[in-house]
């Protein structure tokens, strides 16, 4: 009989880490924002801030529940490819809520384009860090 190995975390664990991924990817698109774009191209400004944003929630999400409530995975041991697929999500996030905003008219601040491009490439993270975290098998 195939023994099967419990990678049960506290509830609410996986909605915390969500919560603090999107709210500090927000922030910090936007700060990023605020810093550099207003001397760059919306696109590039919004690659840039979805890159940062996406790197710095996972190192305060990491921080918070992992190193201070210890709950969660520690997502600094991941491997080398799933930190090449958060830099595509981070491209892949961002740029289309750059679109967004140019679909929905106007000019905007370019604190909101990178609180767009933050949360888009936020959410995609997540995406990849629950489909990594629901299949223990692959990882050793």
């Amino acid at each position: 009989m195939a023994q099967v190995i419990s990678t049960a975390r506290p509830q609410g664990s996986t909605s915390a880490s969500l919560i603090v991924m999107l709210l500090v990817a927000a922030a910090v698109g936007a700060i990023v924002g605020r810093l550099i774009g207003y001397s760059t191209n919306p696109a590039v400004l919004a690659m840039v801030a979805g890159f940062v944003a996406t790197i710095a929630a996972v190192v305060v999400r990491n921080k918070l529940l992992n190193r201070v409530a210890g709950v969660g995975p520690d997502d600094f041991r991941i491997p080398m490819v799933v930190v090449v697929y958060s830099a595509i999500a981070s491209i892949a996030g961002s740029l289309p809520g750059k679109e967004l905003l140019d679909q929905a008219g106007g000019n905007f601040a370019p604190e909101w384009v990178g609180t767009v491009a933050g949360l888009g490439s936020a959410i995609l993270m997540s995406f990849l860090m629950i489909t990594y975290y629901m299949n223990p098998q692959c990882r050793s």
